[in-house]
């Protein structure tokens, strides 16, 4: 039996409110946090599953955005904790415990820095760009390492989460609700921009440039400006991450974490709305369920891995629609 699409996207939104409604009445505070976990990665996959699966473009150092975020969030959580200015040079800045404030600073920075590293790698295509993309990441990745004033290699740890206006954000459920609510903003702007004339015109020029060329469209173009909201999304991502654990390290940047952002895509159906969300959920399942029996969990993640790529082109969502997702 095949299920219809959208009834597999509803009972995911469904499930993703029902869980954490059980925990809360069975007194399972820790269920919510696993939950809140999934939705996060859930979050940051839908951002790079953009240019994946929209774009084709395999990008090995997203966790450069994930981390930009962290740190935005850990840097002014800590000047605001510590009541010391933040120096920028030719100016200074209070911190902020503001969750609305810390995005803002988050998705702008990533945006930025997304900008810098789109307009280089996206000069490369196929490998080359899988490999430039991993370089930057790894360069964010030993420069936080050796970043002393924020941890290092040790990281660094927030006392109290951050602020949101009429919200408790220490307790479990009300800190799930608002990354409930921002997954659900990011999929509906994945669906809208998956069907809008850019989101066309992207799917374009992933599969033949030189026909976008000819009806006056620009490639780079198209695939930056999709990379920018990439990362954009992927910082916020970011930033909700290090609240949800109160604390930051050089692991948010590590080659590691992009590598397990494509995963939950792959495992969920590229270029599918519910696809990094579906391949989270698994993720985080495994993670906590056989992590508890051995700590080599990862061989039965790459079994799982092995057979969807074998026998489900389109990931879970694929194999229970019985659809293909994007092509890479």
């Amino acid at each position: 039996m095949r299920l219809n699409e959208r009834y597999l996207n509803a009972v995911m939104i469904v499930g993703l409110l029902a869980l954490p409604l059980w925990a809360v009445v069975a007194d399972q505070p820790f269920t919510i946090t696993l939950v809140t976990r999934a939705v996060i990665l859930a979050l940051a996959a839908v951002g790079l599953n953009i240019i994946l699966g929209i774009g084709g473009m395999v990008s090995f150092g997203h966790a450069v955005f994930f981390g930009i975020g962290g740190y935005a969030m850990g840097i002014l959580a800590y000047h605001a904790q510590t009541y010391t200015a933040l120096d920028l040079g030719l100016f200074s800045m209070d911190g902020t415990k503001s969750m609305p404030m810390i995005w803002l600073v988050a998705m702008i920075l990533s945006a930025i820095v997304a900008v810098f590293i789109g307009l280089l790698s996206l000069r490369t295509s196929g490998v080359y760009f899988i490999m430039i993309t991993l370089a930057f990441g790894q360069m964010f990745f030993y420069f936080a390492i050796s970043w002393a004033q924020y941890g290092g290699e040790d990281g660094l740890s927030i006392y109290v989460r951050n602020d949101f206006p009429g919200l408790n954000t220490l307790a479990p459920i009300q800190f799930y609700t608002i990354c409930f609510t921002l997954l659900c903003v990011v999929l509906f702007l994945f669906a809208r921009l998956q069907a809008s004339p850019f989101g066309l015109a992207l799917n374009a020029a992933r599969q033949t440039s030189v026909r976008v060329e000819t009806v006056g469209l620009n490639p780079m173009q198209l695939k930056l400006l999709a990379f920018v909201i990439s990362g954009a999304i992927t910082g916020l991502a970011g930033a909700l991450f290090a609240d949800l654990n109160r604390f930051v390290s050089p692991t948010m940047f590590s080659w590691q974490l992009s590598g397990e952002l494509i995963v939950l895509i792959i495992i969920g159906g590229v270029g599918r709305l519910m696809g990094p969300v579906i391949g989270a959920c698994v993720f985080v399942a495994l993670e906590h369920f056989l992590g508890e029996l051995t700590d080599f969990w990862h061989v039965y993640l790459g079994l799982v891995l092995l057979c969807i790529v074998l026998f489900g082109r389109g990931g879970l969502t694929g194999l229970l629609t019985g659809k293909e997702g994007a092509h890479v």
